[in-house]
C-alpha cells in the first residue's frame, strides 16, 4: 500500500503541496457558500495550512533526492505538464470571465487540475495522483451539475469537494507513505495511525496536568 504513495523527500513535498492546495480550495469555497457551510470550510482551510507546514517539516527532515529536481528528464516533463496546465487554465478562465461566465471558472480549474494529475502520476512515479485526479474530475462534474440544476454556486461544490480530496490524500501520504524498507508493508498504515494516536494522547496528558 505504501508504494501507492511517494516516499522520502517526495513524500514531504507531496504532503506540502496537497495541504497548500486544500487550503486554497477550501478558501475559494467560502466565496459564495451558505452560512452553515462557512465554518466547516474555514476549519478545512486551517487543516490544509497545518498539513502544508507538516509537509515542509517532513521535507527538511527527509534524506535522499527529490525526484523532480534530481532527474533532468523528469524535471523537463514536469515543467511541460505544469506549463501546459497553467496555460490552458488561464486561457479558459480568461474566456469565461470575458464572456460573463465567472461562476464556471472554479469548475474549469478543478477539471483541469484533475486531468493534469494523470500525466503527473507517471512522471513523478506517484500512483495516488491518478485516483486523486479522477476524484477531482468527478467533483468538477458534480459542481457543473449542481450549478445547472440549482442556485448552488459551483465554487462551493469544488471548494468543499476538491479541498476534502486533497486534504485526505495529503493525510494519507503523511501516514502511509515513506516508511522504512524494513517495516512490514501490512503494518505501515497501523504504524502511522498509532503515531497519530500517540501524539493526541500526549497532548491530552499535558492538558490534564
Amino acid at each position: 500500500m505504501a508504494s501507492f504513495f511517494p516516499a522520502g523527500r517526495d513524500r514531504g513535498v507531496t504532503v506540502a503541496v496537497e495541504g497548500f492546495f486544500a487550503f486554497v480550495w477550501f478558501g475559494w469555497g467560502q466565496a459564495a457558500a451558505p452560512p452553515w457551510l462557512v465554518a466547516p470550510l474555514a476549519v478545512g482551510t486551517g487543516l490544509g495550512a497545518l498539513l502544508a507546514v507538516a509537509g515542509v517539516v517532513m521535507t527538511k527532515r527527509s534524506t535522499g533526492r527529490l525526484r523532480v529536481m534530481a532527474d533532468p528528464v523528469v524535471r523537463r516533463r514536469y515543467s511541460i505538464i505544469v506549463g501546459v496546465e497553467f496555460g490552458l487554465l488561464g486561457a479558459g478562465a480568461a474566456v469565461l470571465g470575458a464572456t460573463g461566465h465567472y461562476r464556471w471558472i472554479a469548475v474549469w480549474v478543478c477539471f483541469g487540475v484533475g486531468v493534469h494529475f494523470f500525466p503527473l502520476a507517471s512522471t513523478l512515479d506517484n500512483p495516488s495522483l491518478r485516483l486523486l485526479g479522477l476524484l477531482l474530475v468527478a467533483v468538477a462534474a458534480a459542481a457543473l451539475g449542481a450549478g445547472l440544476a440549482s442556485a448552488t454556486a459551483p465554487s462551493t461544490v469544488t471548494g468543499a469537494g476538491a479541498g476534502l480530496c486533497l486534504l485526505a490524500f495529503g493525510v494519507a501520504t503523511c501516514l502511509i507513505g515513506g516508511r522504512a524498507p524494513a517495516e512490514d508493508a501490512g503494518t505501515r498504515p497501523l504504524v502511522g495511525v498509532g503515531w497519530l494516536v500517540g501524539k493526541f494522547g500526549a497532548v491530552a496528558r499535558d492538558v490534564g496536568n
